[in-house]
């Protein structure tokens, strides 16, 4: 992270806090747009998921796609009866052995919910990585989602922050 990684990380929690107030999230068509654009995300990027999984874990396409592309972005868009309000900053942490699904499918809840959101990938699966922290940016809103790599001290940092809602599965 560089000599100035601990400021890095609180100033990109307090730009997505200070995005959150300001209300742009919480609009449908923001909400509707963001799931789009990672939905088409999912849909143009498959082969460079499929190769970030095979270089990490050595998962065949097919196996690739059933556990990490095809994902409930195929129940989107759907329609609900209940209004959340959203909770504002959410962690995602995603873990080493199913690192693009556990870092979008919370991503999915959070955006329709309407939050702001740092996802922080493995860095035992370094390809997925750095898959998501080049591709999310091109796809969503970078003032609502952003992705910080790194490894146990990056986390520990992290952890370090307030944060309104933490995801995590497995292990860091």
């Amino acid at each position: 992270m560089g000599i100035n990684g601990d400021e890095f990380l609180e100033e990109s929690v307090r730009e997505l806090r200070q995005y959150f107030r300001s209300g742009s999230t919480r609009s449908v068509s923001w909400r509707k747009n963001q799931l789009t654009a990672l939905l088409d995300l999912v849909q143009q990027n498959e082969d460079a998921i499929s190769h970030s999984l095979y270089q990490d874990l050595g998962k065949h396409p097919v196996e690739a796609y059933r556990d990490e592309s095809n994902i409930p972005l195929l129940f989107f868009p759907a329609k609900g009866e209940v209004v959340s309000e959203p909770l504002g900053v959410v962690l995602i942490f995603s873990s080493w052995n199913f690192p693009i699904m556990l870092a979008l499918d919370p991503l999915i809840g959070a955006i329709a919910a309407g939050n702001v959101v740092v996802i922080k990938p493995a860095d035992l699966a370094p390809a997925c990585s750095s898959f998501l922290a080049n591709t999310i940016p091109r796809y969503l809103d970078s003032n609502a989602i952003r992705v910080i790599e790194g490894g146990a001290a990056v986390s520990e940092q992290l952890l370090l922050q307030k944060w309104n809602k933490i995801f995590f599965t497995g292990l860091i």
